[in-house]
């Protein structure tokens, strides 16, 4: 078992005093055999009433809800947490699942059938992607073949830390050769959904070890559906499978459905935003 620390601040300047709605935060790390948290802590200012509920995924968000206006707004998280998955390796896939292509069972795949379908389209640099990592009537494990995956994005493509909302298509990150974590997410989810895998995006928090990589920064990744094994993260990122060192936040079939923060205002003026991230080992 590992022990790690996690502090997130984001602060919020308006040029003028606003009026603030409601805002989602999705903070808290999802809980189960393999995460458990042992404090949590909260602070919002100015002060709000928060509520806590589980959207469909399963996933914590607190809605927090303002009765004054505000020059800023800042909101500070700090969790404890474990973490048992140390061995991220450690699972047996079913044998009907153990070399691809391979086909869904049929109530797995009434449950999954949201994160078999991917809306962007695909172009000639996605689809020339695809050919080079795998083709037709290839034989090779399943585990292998989403490896394979992983390995061409972090191998191929450069990191790049981007500031701005949202996430590139797969197309353009192909092309440009660049993208963050949440585009490299995006662009695995898009290649293992056209060969058939159910996916979902994954958000949260990683030890990187002092990695620049990720330094003051949220993480995110991917997770495949692998009969026998359950939902299996790969992070084409650092190139390697989820463990121990990923503290997943919130998950959901597309990207743009789990930002950490979201919100909105009333007021003329401008704003700017600040982020700092720690995540560090604890005693």
């Amino acid at each position: 078992m590992k022990r790690f620390k996690i502090i997130h601040k984001t602060r919020y300047d308006f040029t003028e005093n606003v009026e603030l709605l409601p805002h989602a935060f999705r903070l808290r790390p999802r809980e189960g055999h393999d995460l458990r948290i042992e404090s949590s802590r909260l602070n919002i200012f100015p002060a709000a009433i928060v509520r806590w509920h589980r959207d469909v995924e399963g996933n914590s968000i607190a809605i927090a809800s303002f009765k004054e206006k505000s020059i800023s707004l800042t909101i500070e998280s700090e969790i404890l947490i474990q973490k048992y998955d140390l061995n991220p390796l450690d699972f047996v896939v079913s044998e009907h699942a153990l070399n691809y292509p391979f086909i869904y069972q049929a109530d797995d795949k009434i449950s999954l059938s949201p994160y078999l379908i991917n809306p962007e389209k695909s172009g000639g640099k996605l689809n020339g992607w695809m050919e080079s990592i795998w083709r037709s009537h290839e034989r090779i494990q399943t585990f292998s073949l989403l490896e394979r995956i992983n390995q061409r994005i972090f191998q191929t493509l450069t990191y790049v830390k981007r500031e701005e909302e949202g996430v590139q298509s797969a197309e353009w990150t192909v092309a440009s050769n660049s993208g963050s974590c949440r585009d490299f997410a995006s662009l695995f989810m898009a290649i293992a959904q056209r060969l058939g895998f159910a996916v979902r995006f994954v958000s949260g928090y990683i030890y990187s070890g002092g990695s620049p990589k990720l330094s003051q920064s949220t993480h995110a990744w991917a997770e495949v559906f692998i009969p026998g094994a359950g939902w299996k993260g790969f992070d084409p990122t650092f190139g390697t499978v989820a463990g121990a060192q990923h503290i997943a936040t919130a998950v959901a079939r597309r990207p743009e459905l789990v930002p950490p923060i979201s919100g909105s205002f009333y007021g003329s003026g401008g704003s700017s935003m600040a982020v700092e991230v720690w995540v560090t080992e604890a005693n």
